[in-house]
């Protein structure tokens, strides 16, 4: 007889998936067992941050940024067998996510006009007393950056990749990332300080 409150386990009800399991452990599960709780948890711990970067890439665009977090996750299910751990995952899910935003970007024709105006016209210093008052947050700030400068900014600053990281990720050389990560911050500086 059963206690109250108790019951037998299903086999077909999900496995719980412990917390205390690597990425490295999950995409094992993964790869072997074709563990879709595992694989679960690695969207879990991983889709805030890609989401966010997305959305900041997006210049805001949040239903642009989740159906791309949904196309980068989807090609990391589909290509998990590519991953060979000389990263960390969380490396190599942005340098998905950031293909899917250059592609989305590349239909939109959005990079090809950035990369013809050095920068925004929005960049250019107000004058008057209008312009003094003016405050911008980060988030509109990153906005005004072009891609390339967003994204180093927002992987290296936001997220916390190194500069090696974010050149792998963004399939540029470390000297690029370093400079527009640069450039950027220098950006953002004398827009939020006015």
């Amino acid at each position: 007889m059963r206690n109250a409150g108790t019951g037998s386990r299903n086999s077909r009800q999900p496995r719980n998936i412990n917390v205390s399991f690597t990425d490295a452990d999950l995409i094992a599960r993964v790869l072997l067992h074709e563990d879709h709780n595992a694989f679960g948890e690695l969207v879990r711990r991983h889709q805030s941050p890609v989401r966010a970067f997305l959305t900041r890439m997006t210049r805001g665009d949040s239903h642009l940024a989740d159906d791309l977090a949904q196309e980068t996750f989807l090609k990391a299910w589909q290509k998990l067998y590519t991953f060979r751990g000389t990263s960390r995952f969380s490396t190599w899910l942005f340098g998905i996510a950031f293909n899917e935003f250059r592609g989305a970007a590349r239909q939109r024709k959005e990079l090809a006009l950035e990369d013809m105006a050095e920068s925004p016209p929005e960049l250019e210093e107000p004058s008057g007393a209008a312009g003094s008052n003016l405050r911008l947050d980060l988030t509109e700030a990153l906005k005004l950056l072009n891609s390339n400068e967003r994204a180093a900014v927002v992987l290296c600053c936001q997220n916390g990749l190194s500069h090696e990281e974010a050149a792998q990720v963004l399939d540029c050389p470390l000297g690029t990332v370093k400079t527009n990560v640069l450039r950027g911050k220098e950006k953002l500086k004398r827009r939020l300080s006015l």
